[in-house]
């Protein structure tokens, strides 16, 4: 791994992947195909991108028992075990409607509400992701989200991975489509023939699928434009080589384009580190592509002392965020932006990506500047409550219309006089 000094060296902001103009009208292409056409199109995509020629969207029961009948007792206890942890988590996280009472009897609230509908997406491919399944649904059970569907690619032959079905029945899913890409995005967003329109769509996917949920937020919400996975290690000469180094390849094997940094006050440490990078890469049976990874978009950075250290990481804002220090929850209140934080040595990142309990879901690209793990919060709305006493109309009323002929609206000054004057105006 390449290794830097922080002391003669920027740190570039990690970019989200924009996708390329080809791949941007290719995907406006295929949303458009499938509000015209509905079932018909997705099929036609399911056939061309996933070698699947599928008579039906839709997993039949049938399916999903088969798939429990195939998982062994052991996958199903780890599953039912992670289904624990995820929802006893999620559930601290639930909001209450409330109210206040004023003294001039103002009554001034908010009320929470699930939304109705939400599509989760789950990626195919070159992996299978039961993960994905628990940390999207779950949140939305706990909130109380009525209907949740969800959506991944079969193979060729037509079939749906075991462990994600059977993390599907225990997450309590009963709707399952057969469709990926950004056909399974528009399918969901617009409705067909045989897929419920839903609210909002969450879940990761490829560049077409981030794509395809840009392409139609506004008439859904979705959760994030997730990036490249990517993680940042903040670690003394006290942290162990192989182990943070092991940690770093956790990430890479992601992709081409996932990130695995290390953030370190001691230079003979970041030499170990690179070392057994380099060592421990050569078997990974996803060696070419963690390779890449760490060849092309990862570094070493050295800094000078621990504050410095900590700046640096604060200016990556990592996905995931290891603290193997010293001390390493001290360190906790010093983190302003990471996705999750993972302190100590024995809090490897893979213990949060499927049994913790927090979600693995986190804000990707350096947005979590701005951005949080999804949440049971991304799975309800907020109304705001409003109800004044006559009393406290009166108190207000003429302070109302002031501010709103300052801003040159006659008409909300007139709304706000017509409940205390007869004035007719001309």
């Amino acid at each position: 791994m390449d290794i830097r000094f922080l002391s003669e060296y920027e740190i570039p902001r990690p970019l989200l992947d924009q996708g390329t103009e080809e791949q941007r009208k290719s995907v406006q292409s295929i949303i458009e195909d499938v509000r015209q056409n509905g079932d018909r199109a997705v099929l036609s995509y399911t056939s061309k991108f996933d070698g699947a020629d599928l008579t039906s969207l839709l997993v039949e029961e049938s399916e999903i028992d088969e798939a429990l009948l195939q998982t062994d007792e052991q996958t199903l206890s780890v599953l039912q075990e992670a289904a624990a942890n995820i929802t006893e988590f999620h559930e601290r996280q639930i909001q209450q409607s409330w109210m206040t009472t004023k003294e001039n009897g103002t009554i001034l609230g908010q009320k929470v509400t699930p939304l109705d509908t939400v599509g989760i997406y789950v990626p195919g491919g070159t992996a299978a992701y039961p993960s994905s399944v628990l940390m999207n649904a779950i949140p939305a059970q706990v909130a109380g989200v009525s209907s949740v569907v969800m959506a991944t690619p079969p193979g060729p032959d037509g079939k749906i991975p075991a462990g994600v079905l059977a993390a599907a029945r225990l997450a309590g899913i009963r709707v399952i489509y057969k469709m990926g890409g950004a056909q399974a995005v528009a399918a969901l967003a617009y409705g067909t023939e045989s897929v419920q329109q839903v609210d909002k769509i969450t879940g990761p996917g490829n560049i077409f699928v981030a794509l395809a949920k840009r392409e139609v937020f506004g008439i859904v919400d979705i959760d994030m434009i997730a990036g490249p996975s990517d993680i940042t290690i903040l670690a003394d000469d006290t942290a162990n080589a192989g182990e943070v180094a092991a940690d770093l390849l956790s990430q890479a094997e992601h992709g081409e384009l996932s990130q695995a940094n290390l953030v370190t006050t001691s230079l003979e440490f970041a030499k170990a580190v690179s070392q057994e990078v380099n060592f421990q890469l050569e078997s990974l049976p996803r060696k070419d592509m963690a390779a890449v990874a760490i060849n092309e978009h990862s570094k070493i950075y050295v800094a000078e002392n621990m504050d410095q250290a900590i700046d640096a990481v604060n200016q990556i804002a990592p996905e995931h965020l290891e603290i193997q220090v010293t001390n390493a929850m001290e360190m906790i209140g010093k983190i302003r932006h990471a996705g999750a934080i993972f302190a100590g040595r024995y809090s490897s990142e893979p213990m949060g990506d499927y049994f913790a309990g927090p979600n693995h879901t986190l804000p990707t690209s350096g947005t979590a500047r701005f951005s949080s793990p999804l949440s049971v919060d991304d799975f309800i709305k907020k109304s705001s409550i409003i109800a004044y006493s006559e009393a406290a109309f009166r108190e207000d009323a003429k302070k109302v219309a002031h501010f709103a002929r300052l801003e040159g609206l006659e008409a909300h000054a007139r709304a706000v006089e017509a409940r205390f004057s007869h004035k007719k105006y001309d």
